[in-house]
């Protein structure tokens, strides 16, 4: 099987069937295709994304979200029309088609494919004592927890680094000197590690008033006992690209209620759903902030990162939502890190 071929589904695979195609995959997109090969539509991590946001299950067929209307070329179409194409569309790919419509090939912008870099600093927050991991915290600090050979912390920050980031703030409280004395100032690791010291616990989004002198433009933050492997890089250009002022990661999380739900119009029944699966976009811990957002930041109090979502839309700022699919575990509790120690090993980075 050709490498393009790997990524080939049918129209009735279902949305949870397609993420599992492109995180597999290379190519990072899914090609819906008939027993012939004909090109039906495309499915981006974009459209996945579209679908988590109208809150829809994932068991739902690809040709209900996929692009029909998508960009190609032909066979005989030189490298350089496919790019030009690429750009001027933003697309990271473009199938190659024969006169039938089958695809022959898939061509890549390969000027993605190049060493990453990235000029936004990012904050992880590792102040929390992790009270409900206790006993294992109560001599170190939750980020320190180790998932394998490495801590929670360094696993996170060797991701950012990989995706090309290379300043780096660590918001500490809890047995702080045990982080700031295994991370240094981040020589050991090629990049810049500064300290956000919190000398009383300042909440999710408190301590970033120490920083907000520092920082011109964006900062991507992520809670440091948040394990994923969705590109943080593409998260940043969507911050940018929507001209948002505080971008949110949420993941989908499903309740299933253990009990037939009875759906009244006032003493009137009118139906019984039984056992329904409810759908909800929950917060992933991972956020991207402009500058100017920091000023709203109150100094030396505590204060979390919902009031400064809330207190931003309150100021009439642009507060946005990016919707992961991917891998994503929050270690609160010991349950969690449990399923870590089980799972994060087999879990490859999606680029």
């Amino acid at each position: 099987m050709k490498q393009f071929e790997q990524v080939f589904i049918p129209p009735s695979a279902s949305l949870i069937e397609a993420i599992s195609v492109i995180d597999k995959g290379a190519l990072q997109v899914a090609l819906i295709v008939d027993k012939s090969n004909v090109l039906l539509g495309v499915l981006t991590d974009g459209d996945i994304r579209k679908a988590l946001l109208d809150n829809r299950p994932l068991t739902e067929p690809v040709e209900e979200y996929m692009t029909k209307e998508y960009k190609f070329v032909r066979e005989d179409s030189s490298i350089g029309e496919a790019l030009e194409i690429m750009r001027n569309y933003s697309l990271m790919q473009i199938p190659v088609l024969d006169k039938d419509n089958k695809v022959i090939e898939i061509r890549l912008l390969s000027e993605e494919l190049g060493s990453r870099k990235s000029d936004t600093p990012v904050v992880i927050m590792a102040g929390g004592k992790g009270k409900r991991l206790i006993p294992y915290t109560n001599d170190c600090p939750k980020p320190m927890l180790k998932i394998g050979e490495k801590p929670i912390l360094e696993i996170i920050m060797s991701q950012c680094i990989d995706q090309g980031f290379r300043e780096f703030y660590l918001s500490v409280n809890y047995l702080k000197e045990q982080i700031i004395d295994y991370f240094g100032d981040g020589s050991k690791w090629n990049v810049s590690i500064k300290y956000l010291v919190e000398e009383s616990p300042l909440g999710t989004a408190g301590s970033l008033y120490l920083i907000q002198q520092s920082i011109k433009e964006s900062l991507l933050i992520i809670n440091g006992d948040i394990l994923t492997n969705f590109d943080l890089s593409k998260l940043v250009k969507y911050h940018k690209k929507n001209h948002s002022k505080i971008t949110l990661c949420a993941r989908q999380y499903q309740v299933e209620i253990p009990f037939g739900v009875v759906e009244t119009d006032g003493i009137e029944i009118l139906n019984i759903v039984e056992k329904p699966t409810i759908y909800n976009l929950v917060s992933a811990g991972v956020y991207v902030i402009e500058a100017s957002i920091l000023k709203l930041i109150p100094s030396n109090r505590f204060f979390d990162m919902p009031d400064l979502l809330l207190l931003a839309k309150k100021s009439g700022e642009k507060v946005i939502v990016y919707p992961i699919h991917e891998y994503w575990l929050d270690i609160g509790k010991p349950e969690s890190l449990e399923k870590a120690y089980l799972e994060w090993n087999n879990v490859p980075l999606i680029k």
